[in-house]
């Protein structure tokens, strides 16, 4: 059966690392159901005649319900519309694609899932710096730093802090201060190196560089409540590479 419901990621938020085969859907589609968090350049990829709807969930404003969206998706396909489920980032990463997956399965609707460029590898070329490295970074962890209560969700600290590698946490903004505590507890170094990403890809990025124990405070002075993506490992430990690469990215920068 051909695909009736795409789900697209729509990468970081810069258009340009949108891939092909996503923007060929986007421009496409009869329906988009995209995240609140999609670039607004890339929605307007969409034909003229297409129909958009903002299904976003985010924390502490009034978003769409995960049954809506299901219902959405389900209602559209069956009306016999191509859809586009467009997540930024990566569909499969965070994005509780499983839900919606299996929505469409109990209909027996057919999709196709289209991989997108997730917000950590975005993040690590905006620092210049490889998030796995020989003797030092073996490892790669994804975390969510937002669980389904809004509050920090429940990992295993001591095998996190044990495990060594990098440590990618997304949604953690709000927790951060929670989260440094618990790691430390567990036996991380306070001064494990520690970057936050704010707006990865955008013109707006910013980073912050510090480490586990300084990071929430300067977070807290930063203010604001961008998306933010934080990074912690010995992989960012060059400090100086990652300066002058902002310090040569800035100077490059358009103004």
């Amino acid at each position: 059966m051909p695909a009736l419901v795409y789900l697209a990621g729509a990468g970081p938020g810069d258009p340009e690392l949108l891939t092909l085969k996503a923007a060929r859907l986007i421009a496409t589609a009869d329906v988009i159901l995209h995240d609140s968090l999609v670039d607004a350049r890339i929605i307007a990829l969409a034909r003229p005649s297409a129909t958009c709807i903002d299904v976003g969930k985010r924390c502490g404003r009034r978003s769409t319900s995960q049954q809506d969206i299901n219902r959405l998706l389900v209602e559209c396909a069956q009306a016999g519309n191509i859809v586009v489920r467009l997540k930024g980032g990566d569909p499969m990463i965070f994005g509780r694609a499983t839900e919606e997956l299996q929505a469409l399965e109990a209909h027996n609707i057919a999709y196709e899932i289209i991989p997108g460029v997730t917000a950590a590898t975005a993040a690590a070329a905006a620092l210049g710096v490889s998030l796995t490295q020989r003797k030092i970074a073996r490892t790669l962890h994804f975390l969510t730093g937002h669980g389904a209560e809004d509050g920090l969700p429940v990992h295993d600290w001591v095998a996190l802090t044990r495990a060594g590698g990098t440590l990618v946490i997304y949604m953690g903004r709000d927790t951060i201060s929670g989260l440094a505590a618990h790691l430390i507890e567990a036996g991380m170094p306070p001064d494990m190196p520690a970057a936050a990403v704010e707006n990865v890809s955008l013109p707006d990025e910013h980073i912050l560089l510090g480490t586990i124990a300084s990071l929430p405070r300067l977070l807290r002075q930063r203010g604001g409540n961008a998306p933010t993506l934080i990074l912690l490992g010995e992989a960012l430990d060059d400090e100086n590479k990652v300066e002058l690469r902002l310090r040569r990215t800035m100077a490059n920068a358009p103004f």
